[in-house]
């Protein structure tokens, strides 16, 4: 298969998930062989930072990149898009410090490229084959994530939480698993009684429930309902147990697909797409950026 970019710009406009600022992005055609970066434009000089996991400095609730003070923030569910969509070259143009949250997924970055369509370049994709199997164990997180040589690409992820709501879910990806279809549209997820803990670590400051999913386990005292109603801006937000969206769940196994979209968006820091079996329990973007890293490493 040839490597392919995008065939023209693609302007794109929102807020951080967790800076909560206004920012604003535009994905430009590339050159063959160029890979996915990311420019600043915001900043003098307009720095441009490339989309591999050696970048990597934070994975709390997202992937940050930074390199030479230059930080791109929430990168995975962009990064998840050119996967699913078959970008191998862009030039991400940025005004400000986070890839815009949208509605929580990778759907409004998919249909765009979709509706822009792919240039198919001179030069054929490059695959990264393993030398050996990857082993990737977080005794703390109980995350498990294998990796295994093979000819063809294959995710199985598994996530349990402990959560009487989410239950134990599951979701297979193949390459011939329908992206836009079967995962672009799967929305982020966060349980109630992390939120106000987030927020005052000023995180998830530009999320409401238009652009994540919110998981009740259990009763909220009055005072955290107060701080709730008035972060989410709904004066007579009512908390039951289940999921607090209106609109409900897109797929029975939402979380498990969405968990499946972020290490599609991670695994593109290594550079390369692998050809490998992914089997990967309870994965989150500590353990998907560290297992990009040791891709990386194999490959150098």
């Amino acid at each position: 298969m040839k490597q392919h970019t995008v065939q023209g710009n693609i302007d794109l406009h929102g807020v951080g998930l967790h800076t909560g600022g206004k920012t604003r992005l535009t994905i430009c055609p590339a050159p063959e062989g160029s890979g996915i970066r990311f420019q600043r434009m915001d900043i003098p000089e307009h720095p441009v930072l490339e989309a591999v996991a050696d970048f990597v400095v934070n994975t709390n609730r997202s992937t940050v990149l930074s390199k030479n003070q230059v930080t791109v923030g929430s990168t995975e569910h962009l990064l998840s898009a050119f996967f699913g969509m078959g970008v191998d070259n862009a030039l991400v143009q940025l005004w400000g410090g986070e890839i815009p949250v949208l509605d929580g997924s990778a759907l409004p970055f998919s249909r765009a490229i979709m509706e822009t369509g792919l240039v198919e370049q001179r030069a054929q994709r490059e695959y990264i084959t393993l030398k050996e199997p990857i082993i990737y164990n977080d005794y703390n997180s109980g995350t498990i994530i294998e990796i295994t040589p093979s000819d063809l690409f294959s995710l199985h992820v598994i996530i349990d939480f402990n959560s009487k709501i989410l239950g134990k879910q599951e979701c297979h990806y193949t390459e011939d698993t329908d992206f836009v279809q079967e995962i672009a549209a799967s929305r982020t997820f966060v349980f109630l009684h992390e939120i106000l803990d987030l927020f005052k670590k000023g995180l998830v400051r530009g999320g409401d429930l238009e652009n994540a999913l919110v998981v009740s386990e259990k009763e909220v005292s009055q005072e955290e309902l107060v701080l709730l109603r008035q972060l989410y801006n709904k004066p007579r937000m009512k908390v039951n147990m289940g999921y607090l969206n209106e609109s409900g769940l897109l797929f029975s196994n939402e979380c498990a697909r969405h968990k499946t979209m972020d290490l599609l968006g991670d695994l593109m820091l290594a550079g390369k797409r692998v050809r490998a079996t992914i089997r990967a329990y309870k994965p989150g973007h500590a353990a998907n950026d560290a297992v990009a890293s040791l891709i990386r490493k194999q490959m150098k």
